[in-house]
């Protein structure tokens, strides 16, 4: 085991406080927040039970792992929920000035669609 591996391997939690491992050192039976996502589960309000510690940009980093068996399954949307995300997107997509539909996002800097904003760029 290398010494940077050793650095932040920590299972009982005495040094960490809670049980540390290495870059793909954790036992089976955790997953990040990502990979319980990936499989159709969350943590449902369990506690952080272990953390993955490694070198990274800017220092140590860090990834903390939930229990897989107590998570739950993720929650589906309401078909009302739905809706709302739909139209939420479909007004991002409205010019106020115009009132057109464009087939890309209305940029917050110029606060209307393109052809709007520079009407002779694009008569030209």
């Amino acid at each position: 085991m290398s010494r940077i591996r050793a650095a932040y391997y920590d299972p009982s939690g005495s040094k960490y406080g809670i049980p540390t491992y290495w870059w793909r050192g954790a036992p089976p039976g955790y997953a990040t927040r990502r990979q319980l996502a990936a499989a159709g589960l969350r943590p449902g309000g369990q506690p952080i039970a272990a953390q993955v510690l490694w070198r990274g940009v800017g220092g140590t980093r860090a990834a903390y792992l939930y229990r897989v068996d107590l998570a739950r399954p993720k929650r589906t949307a309401t078909p009302a929920q739905l809706r709302a995300v739909r139209a939420a997107l479909l007004a991002r997509r409205t010019c106020p000035t115009c009132g057109r539909v464009r087939p890309y996002y209305i940029p917050r800097s110029l606060g209307e669609c393109t052809e709007c904003a520079y009407p002779q760029e694009v008569a030209a």
